[in-house]
């Protein structure tokens, strides 16, 4: 399904977001405070273009995805790249100062052992940033951004993307994934402590940001 939304995939997620994709990017790398050096994970990079906004910091940045098709995508930008598996990942333990997973939690079939993969190959203190799709805290608000979601979002990206259908199956999952409170509690039970989440665009997007347990 990524493989065939690749080719058009970052212009759809700006129009289909209003440009706030910009904003939760430059909000994840700030929120995983990287310094210059340190070696940082971007799990479900997709096109790389969340890679390359931490690159911003210095820090050398890996993109890792599962789709190769979203990979080749996303060649155009120098940034090292890997295909891999969210449960299995191929890397070494303890081997990462940071890791972030941007709207692709959602799309690990058992995303509870992609937490635990994530802790595995970051060194012990090091940080982890979870940037989701969430629920909106002000109930009228709510109301209209499931609306959007179930009928808008579908026609939005049936004008731009080059696989609308996808866009169907992205509106679904976004409904049926938990809330801030309880992605909290499995991000804990996945082997990190301090879990604390930030609301963006009013909870349409959470930031959790974690540190790996020593």
């Amino acid at each position: 399904m990524f493989d065939g939304v690749a080719k058009r995939y970052d212009i759809t997620n700006t129009v289909i977001s209003g440009g706030q994709d910009r904003i939760w990017r430059a909000a994840t790398r700030k929120a995983l405070a990287l310094k210059p050096g340190e070696r940082v994970l971007d799990l479900a990079a997709g096109t790389a273009v969340s890679t390359v906004e931490l690159g911003k910091s210095g820090a050398w940045c890996v993109a890792a995805d599962f789709s190769k098709g979203m990979l080749r995508a996303g060649l155009s930008r120098n940034v090292p790249m890997v295909a891999g598996d969210a449960m299995h990942l191929p890397f070494a333990d303890n081997v990462f100062d940071a890791a972030t997973i941007s709207f692709g939690l959602r799309n690990v079939s058992e995303f509870d052992q992609g937490l635990r993969e994530l802790a595995r190959v970051t060194k012990p203190g090091g940080r982890l940033v979870v940037c989701e799709f969430s629920t909106p805290v002000f109930g009228p608000f709510r109301t209209v951004y499931m609306e959007y979601l179930m009928k808008a979002l579908p026609r939005v990206a049936q004008a731009v993307s080059s696989n609308p259908d996808a866009y169907v199956y992205l509106a679904e999952s976004i409904r049926a994934w938990p809330d801030q409170e309880e992605l909290a509690n499995r991000i804990a039970a996945a082997g990190w402590r301090d879990v604390k989440w930030r609301n963006l665009t009013g909870g349409v997007v959470a930031l959790h940001r974690a540190t790996r347990a020593l």
